[in-house]
């Protein structure tokens, strides 16, 4: 289950010297803003904004960043049972668990398989301007002004690595010196401006030692000068261009990675410039960079329209009139917006039930959901730590088995062990606001999956009286009166909250019972902990998506990719010839969703049939026997 994508990101004009010292807390703050909530795994193309003080420094890890350095580290469990991973994901959720069990289309579903190849899902981000960002250029813009191509190379990796620990004091050294190998002019002038222009902030000077030459790269000022506030009248020594835009816009595309994963890795390379971007191009694998431009403005948060996905569903069931009625349905009629399975998480503990843990300030029930056995998928290390913990209930044994110490149940340990078993409250504020705040999304997103159900199974697909609707931001009941002047596409449903109203028929009543149920009571969504106190939103209960395209073909090759990629069409990739009457036929589609809405979600209602890992885990062992 992997996938592609593309942005477009902008970075800023490089932060002098004085800057340096407070790059961290910002950079910290930036890479924090832009882990996205919902985000469908493919190929993906996205717009992104990146400020300098994101390009150096430690990475401050996500949930989502987290798992993929766990998946680097992951060892086999020579002690566990080798059940195959379609027997573990047994244990996994449907899509019945969370709610998700309603359907506005009539026609007979089909079977087919999602995502078997990372490059049958694709995502391309729509831009504020309603374009598909697409990477179609490796041109870098032409700046007399920016250093050789030799600046990148005549450093080595340990002269970079060097260099920059001393750039950002993270050493105790003063200075740093690179021999010159072959004693020339030009040699020693390439080296110098390959430090000044790849680490601003140092500055270089030669040395004669033992009869041999060397570069000496050192600070010209200290920690206080770095921190200094720079003025028109005193400015920082290495100054920007004054000819190019402030920011530095580029296409992001990547293959099989996580959005934050991606920028984790940037991070550590970036220098700011588009020339030395596109020198990453020839070192980084499965992500490329190119459309670069220089603009005065950067690209924000949210700065977006929606997604355009391009989805292959291979080996399909289905008649050629299935498929017409299904897509004509997708087109007309939409789907129900509901969150989707990566809302809830994949093992035997979705994350809902912690999350109402919290909101019950149930903290014992918290922290044995999150750090106790469960049976299925997951990482032999986890396995050990949690069969530690459910021994001992000592944090620091626990901590012991674990290799990554960042992942939710390592934050919760260390907590834990610093605060003590009587203060969890605290222990588990050291996990990072986002993921702590995902659990409670969760579970307002699973009573939101739930009553929807109830709301389609009650009342069908047509406005009713007592359904809400939104004028501006403002949620207001339909009336008997007004029930003509609105359709199923005008209605809201809200997510539970202290600053939202409900439904004025059953729906509003079956929101409470389910709270109650849960030991909540909805008209007191506020928590002792601030964080914790939920003001509601309100979501519409249809989309419809926009776009909508849909080709069925045959072909013989499971393996072979079925439309050429951006980065295929960059490399002269031919589309592969494909048989006119193949052994296995599938369905490419293409639809634009706007943000906060699940991909996932808009394929079930073609199919008919249940997206969750589980399920489509058994589909595709069971296919590929």
């Amino acid at each position: 289950m992997e996938t592609v994508e593309v942005n477009s990101v902008s970075l800023k004009r490089p932060r002098s010297e004085d800057d340096v010292a407070n790059a961290d807390e910002i950079k910290r703050q930036k890479i924090l803003e832009k882990s996205k909530a919902e985000n469908d795994s493919g190929q993906s193309i996205e717009n992104v904004t990146e400020q300098p003080e994101d390009t150096k420094s430690e990475i401050i890890p996500t949930e989502e960043s987290e798992e993929q350095e766990e998946e680097e580290l992951e060892d086999s469990d020579e002690d566990g049972d080798p059940e195959s991973f379609a027997d573990m994901m047994k244990h996994g959720l449907t899509e019945s668990d969370v709610g998700i069990t309603k359907f506005v289309s009539s026609h007979k579903g089909f079977s087919g398989i999602l995502k078997e190849r990372y490059s049958d899902f694709v995502v391309h981000e729509i831009g504020k301007d309603g374009r598909v960002s697409h990477l179609d250029d490796f041109s870098v813009p032409v700046d007399d002004e920016d250093p050789s191509e030799e600046t990148f190379t005549v450093l080595s990796d340990e002269d970079k690595q060097r260099l920059e620990e001393l750039q950002l004091f993270k050493n105790k050294e003063t200075s740093v010196a690179i021999e010159v190998i072959e004693d020339t002019k030009e040699k020693r002038t390439i080296i110098h401006q390959a430090v000044k222009s790849l680490f601003p902030g140092l500055e270089t000077k030669t040395e004669d030692r033992d009869g041999k030459k060397y570069i000496i790269a050192y600070h010209a000022a200290g920690k206080k000068a770095l921190a200094k506030v720079r003025t028109a009248t005193d400015p920082r020594k290495h100054s920007w261009p004054k000819s190019r835009g402030s920011y530095c816009h580029f296409v992001l595309y990547k293959e099989n990675k996580d959005t934050m994963d991606a920028i984790n890795v940037l991070s550590k390379f970036l220098r700011i410039t588009a020339q030395r971007l596109a020198h990453l191009n020839k070192c980084l694998m499965n992500f490329k960079l190119g459309n670069f431009s220089y603009k005065n403005h950067p690209l924000k948060l949210g700065e977006l329209q929606g997604n355009h996905f391009t989805v292959v569903l291979r080996n399909i069931t289905g008649t050629d009139e299935q498929i017409e009625q299904a897509m004509h349905s997708l087109r007309e009629i939409g789907f129900i917006n509901y969150y989707g399975m990566q809302r809830f998480g994949t093992t035997a503990v979705p994350t809902y039930q912690i999350g109402r843990a919290i909101l019950q300030n149930n903290w014992n029930e918290v922290m044995d959901l999150i750090l106790k056995p469960r049976p299925g998928a997951e990482k032999g290390y986890l396995v050990k730590c949690r069969e530690e913990w459910a021994k001992t209930k000592d944090p620091a044994a626990a901590l012991k088995k674990l290799p990554v110490k960042r992942c939710v149940e390592g934050q919760l340990l260390r907590g834990l062990l610093k605060y003590g078993m009587k203060n969890i409250i605290s222990a588990f504020g050291i996990i990072p606001r986002n993921n702590r705040l995902m659990y409670i999304h969760s579970y307002q997103s699973y009573v939101w999956n739930n009553m929807v159900s109830k709301r389609i199974e009650e009342y069908g697909l047509k406005a009713v009286p007592g359904d809400l609707i939104l004028k501006g931001a403002t949620a207001v009941h339909i009336e008997e009166g007004d029930v003509d002047n609105y359709t199923i596409h005008d209605v809201v449903m809200p997510l539970p909250g202290f600053d939202v109203i409900y439904p004025k028929h059953k729906i509003g009543e079956a929101y409470k019972d389910m709270l109650v149920a849960d030991n909540l009571d909805i008209n007191n969504m506020r928590h002792k902990i601030r964080d914790y106190s939920l003001s509601g939103a309100y979501r519409k209960i249809i989309i419809r998506p926009q776009n909508v395209n849909w080709e069925v073909v045959a072909y013989d090759d499971p393996k072979i990719p079925l439309f050429t990629t951006d980065l295929d069409k960059l490399e002269g990739k031919p589309l592969p010839v494909l048989p006119t009457d193949g052994k296995f036929r599938a369905l490419k589609m293409e639809f634009s969703l706007p943000p906060s809405t699940y991909a996932t979600m808009a394929i079930r209602e073609v199919l008919k049939m249940d997206t969750s890992i589980k399920n489509q885990t058994q589909l595709n062992t069971t296919w590929l026997r």
